[in-house]
């Protein structure tokens, strides 16, 4: 059985303006975020968490590091934030009003829809994160491991873990920098907190 905290990273100056989408945009923590990750440490400080894992952007590279009290962080390619296209940057309300074509598309059936148009579809990123995971259940089978990742892959692959069609998962609200932990092996999957303060 493979255990896992999952997190989604604190606070950017994208979330705080609208909740900008930001998928590859580099960005960094507010001072908010800062503090997110910080608790988080203090909360999980006596757990034993045997790697840590987070995708590349510096927002979750930071909440790793911080979070789990400056251990090693492995970043995975696989955990980047999905290709937001054409809606990259931009409020949900703003892209609309561009063309709210791509929008209802995307959510009538994200699985094959690309979001922003030119994006990535659901199916890419769930089979991405997947993979991912399946690799560290792996190599952790029995193990505690800590993943930063961010709001729409850790969503899309919850989702789709709990069997949900993927249209659904916006029913999901994962918060910044709250505690999701999931347990896993080869037959099952068990959600067994969302937007936590402890395991």
């Amino acid at each position: 059985m493979l255990k896992v905290i999952l997190l989604r990273h604190g606070e950017t100056a994208y979330n705080a303006d609208g909740n900008r989408y930001c998928g590859r945009t580099d960005i960094g923590l507010t001072e908010k975020g800062l503090a997110q990750a910080s608790k988080i440490f203090t909360v999980l400080k006596h757990e034993h968490i045997d790697a840590v894992y987070s995708s590349p952007l510096q927002r979750a590279r930071w909440t790793a590091e911080i979070a789990s009290g400056n251990q090693i962080v492995e970043a995975d390619d696989r955990l980047i934030e999905a290709d937001f296209g054409l809606w990259e940057g931009k409020t949900k309300e703003e892209f609309n009003a561009e063309d709210p074509a791509f929008w209802k598309q995307w959510m009538a059936d994200p699985g094959t829809a690309r979001a922003g148009g030119t994006g990535e579809t659901g199916a890419e990123i769930v089979n991405r994160v997947a993979d991912f995971f399946n690799e560290i259940y792996k190599k952790h089978n029995g193990e505690l491991v800590m993943v930063v990742a961010h709001n729409g892959i850790n969503r899309l692959y919850l989702a789709f873990k709990m069997g949900m069609p993927l249209a659904n998962y916006r029913r999901f609200d994962m918060e910044n920098s709250a505690i999701t932990y999931f347990e896993m092996d080869d037959a099952s999957f068990v959600l067994k907190k969302l937007n936590a303060d402890s395991i």
